[in-house]
């Protein structure tokens, strides 16, 4: 039996733990049947020929850019059958200067409010705030999701801009505070899928880092999206 190809790029912000965040599902594709390839930057997209035999592509690349030639070559493969999946920055936060990107996931990271200004330390848990995911109907019969209910993290909260061609699993909503300058709760996407041509995209915005990935309901929707997306 020919295995299937999974291509994982990963990089950019160190906070994201790219290489351990990636580490921890690469055994869970060797064990479905793929052969996995590990890249640190996204010039492998700009490979043609390569990319025509990719079945899978796992993106953890946060903060980061990418070229003309090399975002062509995904968008080409996304539509003629390659899958594109990842959680949180790595996917939802990737190449800020590329409307073309932005157009291909359907969301872009726009903020993650953090706690009240007093209890604010200079550090990534400035932003760990207490929230719940919430699934939608849609949910529970869809082979990501099937099973999983509502679940609460303390985590980075996503605030994303979003178009409406998301095929929405889960949202989260973002409460007011008293330090807000947003005057009513702003409900956003946090898992989601999306046909592109041929292929499937799906993205998770929770996914911080490695403990939010271990996270049961974290773990086994990402382990059921990257298998979802592949060809």
């Amino acid at each position: 039996m020919t295995q299937r190809q999974a291509l994982v790029v990963r990089g950019g912000w160190d906070g994201h733990q790219p290489v351990e965040a990636t580490d921890l599902f690469i055994p869970h594709l060797e064990a479905n049947g793929f052969t996995v390839r590990v890249e640190d930057s996204p010039k492998v997209y700009a490979d043609g020929d390569h990319m025509a035999g990719v079945d899978l592509v796992v993106q953890c690349n946060t903060m980061s850019t990418i070229e003309k030639d090399e975002l062509a070559g995904l968008m080409t493969a996304v539509e003629n059958g390659t899958g594109l999946a990842g959680w949180h920055g790595g996917i939802a936060d990737s190449y800020r200067n590329s409307s073309d990107y932005l157009h291909l996931i359907g969301a872009q990271f726009a903020c993650h409010p953090g706690k009240a200004p007093e209890e604010r330390v200079g550090e990534q848990s400035d932003n760990y705030v207490p929230y719940r995911v919430e699934m939608l109907p849609a949910a529970a019969e869809h082979p990501i999701t099937r099973g999983i209910g509502d679940f609460d993290l303390v985590t980075e909260q996503y605030w994303v801009l979003a178009d409406d061609y998301l095929d929405v699993l889960a949202t989260t909503t973002q409460a007011v505070r008293a330090w807000d300058p947003w005057n009513r709760p702003v409900t956003s996407p946090a898992i989601w899928t999306r046909q592109w041509g041929k292929g499937r995209i799906f993205v998770s915005t929770p996914g911080h880092n490695v403990e939010v990935l271990r996270d049961p309901n974290v773990k086994t929707i990402i382990e059921r999206g990257l298998l979802w997306a592949a060809r």
